[in-house]
């Protein structure tokens, strides 16, 4: 169950966190794989673990804001079975406090940059009349997040986009479904922490995990296995949803 073989698969933010946990995911299950990543460093190793492991990989280092470079990159690939768009960044701030750089960036990076892969990715599952994309949303789509203006925006946006997606290449043979993680525990959850709150890493990690009612963060590879099973066969019949992996947050938190 859950084989990806014969599957060609592009993963944006694939260095690190969860896109690098679907790459590693995805490749175990048979795929091909592509990790597209600006960090050129960080995509080496993981390009080095995966085919340790013995499976294939192959790294494009890529800005998901350039278009062009976007075009670039997927006219390499050619054929993709699978996109999964996981590149994304955030931000702290209130909608009178947040700068227009920032809200500027966020927007850039988080729906931008989807709309850039989606745009060169789309043809060509058009044109095999069959494909897969997953993109990265947050639970950030169902419950207001405390000084997190730009970056919710930005994944409500995700969930839009989704959703427009799924309906209007639903004849194309094309899914399209959405994850929303709650915390999970990423290099950039921790470079987050010792970022804004300096000196208290060990109490607003603990704090950040109590907040899932599971009392825990998720890992990177609970996730990665839910979006394996989206883009498999087996999750066929699934199109234009969006499925929250939140650890009792949304619906148990009161």
């Amino acid at each position: 169950m859950f084989s990806l073989k014969n599957k060609t698969a592009a993963i944006t933010g694939a260095a690190s966190g969860i896109g690098r946990a679907v790459a590693i995911a995805f490749a175990g299950q048979g795929a091909a794989v592509h990790l597209l990543d600006l960090n050129a460093d960080a995509l080496v190793e993981v390009v080095s673990e995966i085919k340790n492991a013995g499976d294939n990989a192959v790294p494009h280092q890529l800005d998901v804001v350039k278009q062009v470079a976007v075009k670039t990159v997927f006219e390499n690939i050619a054929n993709v079975d699978l996109l999964v768009n996981c590149a994304g960044i955030s931000n702290i701030g209130k909608a009178d406090n947040t700068s227009e750089a920032d809200f500027d960036r966020v927007f850039q990076v988080n729906v931008k940059g989807i709309y850039n892969c989606l745009h060169e990715v789309i043809p060509y599952m058009q044109k095999n009349k069959s494909g897969v994309i997953i993109n990265m949303a947050s639970i950030a789509n169902h419950v207001g997040l405390q000084d997190r203006f730009a970056y919710s925006m930005s994944k409500g946006a995700v969930l839009g986009m989704t959703l427009s997606v799924a309906r209007d290449y639903i004849a194309d043979g094309i899914r399209c479904n959405c994850v929303s993680p709650a915390r999970v525990h990423t290099p950039f959850v921790d470079n987050f922490i010792a970022k804004n709150y300096p000196g208290k890493e060990k109490e607003m990690f603990e704090k950040l995990s109590a907040s899932q009612p599971i009392g825990r963060m998720a890992k990177p590879e609970e996730v990665a296995s839910l979006i394996v099973y989206l883009c498999s066969d087996e999750a066929s019949f699934i199109t234009g949803c969006d499925y929250p992996i939140d650890g009792g947050f949304i619906n148990l938190n009161n």
